[in-house]
């Protein structure tokens, strides 16, 4: 790694004698390695949840993949993305080429892992699959790269947390697929080109925002995944019900999936566990009946809170009367740190409209009042502005 005064980092290839050096600019490696602790603090808090969008263990990573869909046709929901995959991918068939490279970006659980998969298996191509935080040197990047054959996907989930030392090997082998290595050291080192075959990176990131520029511009095809509406998930979860050999009817499915937080992890996890419920209370049949008992039994509400959902929310409306309340604050009193409230709680009451950033803190909306049951205050002694987007 780089030392102070701006030292450089020498990094290993595949091959043994062959090193690359690259400038980092000084101090980079420290803050990068202390974004990847709090993300990995952030995602063990957020995996805690029932409702977490992201995967809780190694079993439901399994659990996920034997329901993931195989094909475009298959895959149910984001269909302006689907319908741009399906043209793309048949004109790169036709021609004979790679598919050009692809950048997926949206909240987790929303299938940038399963579209990646179905990018190589209706290429007819093989998939290598790695992650940001795993490729730590320039030589574990060159090895994945110089062993793909023609036209494979390359997928590289949370590309955010790549190096800057990955990330420069990668540029010239995604314009011109060949990477730069340095044979030897010193005043008898030389450049070397490697030529790699046309490949397809697909990239996968929840934060596009922190992709660098230069990286960006590279992406040809650039997909950004929303959430699903709740006749979208029932569909999922119906699919999934049929997977599992589950009983469901559409009403039972239907309130799984409005509880799901648009979010198809979310839906497949809360039906396992209704399942469950069914098997044991109701004879294996989901109706809407068994499902609500068991999402209750679950603290997951008619809208897909769960308990630190509503403890931060009944926080501002009642040690703070609402709001505005800083984020220190609102920590303090519900004794959570402010980079869980950021990143795991705030993001969803956000956009689903139960919580307002303003300049003085965060804000309870009319949603909130109105979903625990409570008056509203005067609007005329509300913030200017607050009432009148959640009023229309």
């Amino acid at each position: 790694m780089p030392g102070a005064g701006g030292t450089r980092d020498k990094t290993s290839f595949a091959q043994p004698g062959e090193r690359r050096t690259l400038a980092v600019r000084p101090g980079f490696a420290t803050r990068l390695a202390r974004y990847n602790d709090r993300m990995i603090e952030t995602d063990k808090l957020a995996a805690e949840r029932i409702i977490a969008a992201t995967p809780v263990s190694p079993n439901e990573e399994a659990f996920e993949r034997a329901l993931r869909p195989r094909q475009l046709e298959e895959y149910v929901g984001q269909e302006k993305v689907r319908g741009q995959l399906e043209i793309f991918i048949e004109a790169a068939k036709r021609r004979s080429e790679s598919l050009d490279h692809v950048l997926l970006f949206g909240p987790p659980g929303l299938g940038k892992t399963t579209l990646a998969h179905i990018i190589a298996r209706e290429m007819g191509v093989n998939l290598r699959q790695t992650s940001g935080p795993v490729l730590e040197r320039a030589g574990d990047l060159a090895a994945l790269l110089t062993n793909l054959e023609a036209n494979d996907v390359l997928f590289i989930d949370e590309i955010h947390r790549l190096s800057p030392v990955v990330e420069e090997i990668l540029y010239p082998a995604l314009e011109d697929y060949q990477i730069d290595i340095m044979i030897g050291e010193g005043p008898a080192a030389r450049s070397v080109k490697l030529d790699l075959q046309p490949f397809t990176l697909v990239g996968a990131t929840t934060r596009a925002g922190m992709l660098t520029n230069p990286l960006r511009d590279r992406f040809g095809i650039v997909a950004r995944l929303e959430f699903y509406n709740a006749e979208e998930l029932a569909r999922i979860v119906t699919r999934s019900a049929s997977l599992l050999n589950a009983q469901i009817h559409p009403d039972g499915a239907f309130e799984i999936a409005r509880r799901a937080r648009g979010t198809p992890r979310i839906a497949n996890r809360l039906l396992r566990r209704v399942r469950d419920y069914a098997e044991v209370k109701a004879d294996g049949n989901i109706t809407a009946q068994v499902a609500d008992a068991a999402l209750r039994m679950l603290d997951v509400d008619a809208v897909g809170f769960d308990l630190m959902d509503r403890k931060l929310l009944e926080a501002i409306l009642h040690k703070f009367d609402g709001g505005p309340v800083g984020v220190d604050n609102l920590a303090a009193a519900i004794g959570e740190e402010r980079d869980t409230i950021e990143d795991v709680l705030e993001p969803y009451l956000i956009q689903q409209g139960f919580l307002q950033r303003t300049p003085r803190g965060r804000v309870a909306t009319l949603l909130t009042y109105r979903h625990f049951g409570l008056a509203a205050p005067d609007a005329s002694s509300a913030l200017p502005g607050l009432w009148d987007s959640a009023a229309t």
